[in-house]
């Protein structure tokens, strides 16, 4: 029997006190940056409920979901069977899971991770995108700590552009830049001074020489 660690436990306990913590669409970013490459496989770490991964195997992506979450992968599941899509979903700690294929795109979503774990997940994930892949990192920048909101309050677990870069930098031509998205912050505040405030939000795309577009 697999022992659970405390983040794990954690994970398991908020994915299953609610319904679909981060909704049924996909990320609006991912959309932005995947909508015009051609469709071929994908990895979604930290895929949580399934909501990306769906979302990228309903436009005719192969996918494998990995989480280390039971409970988010039940869900993910479940979300997949209700839009009649079909993907690989893996239960697994990303800090010691070994990918076992290269992949077209690897999008990794908001894994707030300390600076020693995010460099070798970050780094494992590099190595897994195939010649020509994309890989498409989206974060909380670490400045929403003094200049915005959202995302996690540790410092230890934050990270800004050039970190990502130092990363994954050795795998492709990298583009690594924070930006503010105030409409996130108008959308569910307008009416305090923190709809002035922006999310700002890292997003770090790496695409590898070859033939995929």
């Amino acid at each position: 029997m697999t022992m659970r660690t405390p983040e794990q436990q954690g994970w398991d306990e908020r994915y299953r006190a609610s319904g679909l913590v981060w909704g049924a669409g996909p990320n609006r970013f991912l959309v932005d940056e995947v909508t015009e490459l051609r469709p071929g496989t994908a990895l979604d770490p930290a895929c949580g409920e399934g909501r990306n991964a769906i979302w990228l195997a309903s436009i005719g992506w192969q996918v494998v979901g990995v989480d280390f979450s039971a409970v988010g992968l039940d869900k993910a599941r479940q979300l997949a069977s209700q839009r009649d899509v079909r993907m690989d979903w893996v239960r697994a700690d990303l800090t010691t899971w070994e990918q076992p294929s290269t992949y077209d795109l690897v999008e990794v979503m908001y894994l707030h991770l300390p600076e020693d774990l995010r460099h070798n997940v970050l780094a494992r994930m590099g190595k897994s995108v195939a010649p020509g892949g994309t890989m498409l990192v989206v974060a909380h920048d670490l400045t929403n700590l003094t200049e915005g909101f959202g995302g996690p309050q540790d410092p230890t677990v934050r990270n800004g552009p050039d970190d990502v870069v130092g990363d994954i930098g050795g795998f492709g031509m990298s583009t690594s830049a924070r930006f503010e998205d105030t409409g996130a912050a108008g959308c569910r505040s307008r009416r305090s001074a923190r709809s002035l405030i922006p999310n700002n939000i890292l997003r770090s795309i790496t695409r590898l020489p070859g033939s995929m577009k």
